[in-house]
């Protein structure tokens, strides 16, 4: 299966007898996820952009194409085959059976091409890597890595940020609700990103993290557990 190559990794390889870290990349729509995976391939780390992958397996002559054409129909098609996801997106937001439907078709493709990532990743003995994904948790996919990293912003933020990029509010509020609610995806979350405050903020978070990941994983990755997070959470505030 192609997978759609991301930037190559600036950080040297790890000793090929050490454990790959992998960890997850999510937070609501909006939060600012894309943001921090920028920062993380400035930095040198790869980050698998899940969500490309998505609709990359949806283009013609991909495995999920014809599937999601039968499923919901060659109206969501454009004229030359491709699937408009705007059409799509019509269909299954504010829709939980057929929401559900299409991530099953999806889900699973996805699932298969990360693992091949993956073993292309631990080849080259990459040290620590992240995988980019709006539904990490709802989909299951944490099950198949290290850790979660979840990127938050207050609600007024996150509702202005969906505004500005050209959804009504009855959209963008179908688009939050259709996800996780965020205050659960930080409590599952190993660690925590506030992409709230400022870009330099921001970049000094990851830094932060990337500082703690090294550390845990020298000690020990399964070992240096604390009871339910790795580090201590900031609070949201009222």
């Amino acid at each position: 299966m192609a997978i759609p190559e991301t930037q190559e990794p600036r950080n040297p390889p790890a000793a090929a007898d050490q454990r790959m870290i992998k960890l997850g990349l999510t937070g609501g729509i909006a939060c600012g996820k894309s943001v921090v995976a920028e920062i993380l391939r400035g930095l040198g780390y790869p980050v698998l952009d899940a969500d490309s992958l998505a609709h990359h397996l949806m283009e013609p002559g991909q495995p999920a194409h014809q599937e999601v054409l039968r499923e919901f129909g060659e109206e969501v098609a454009s004229p030359s085959g491709w699937i408009d996801r705007k059409k799509l997106g019509e269909k299954v937001f504010g829709n939980s059976e057929r929401l559900a439907k299409l991530n099953s078709i999806v889900h699973p493709r996805v699932a298969e091409a990360m693992q091949q990532r993956f073993a292309d990743w631990q080849r080259v003995g990459r040290e620590i890597v992240f995988v980019e994904a709006a539904l990490i948790l709802e989909a299951g996919f944490d099950k198949q890595l290290d850790g979660v990293v979840v990127a938050w912003c207050r609600p007024e933020q996150q509702l202005q940020r969906l505004l500005a990029r050209g959804l009504s509010e009855d959209e963008a509020v179908q688009r939050i609700a259709s996800q996780l609610p965020l205050e659960k995806k930080k409590a599952l979350a190993t660690e925590l990103i506030d992409c709230s405050g400022t870009m330099e903020d921001t970049q000094r978070q990851i830094k932060e993290l990337i500082k703690r990941v090294r550390l845990r994983k020298l000690r020990g990755w399964d070992k240096d557990k604390a009871p339910g997070r790795a580090v201590k959470k900031t609070p949201s505030p009222a």
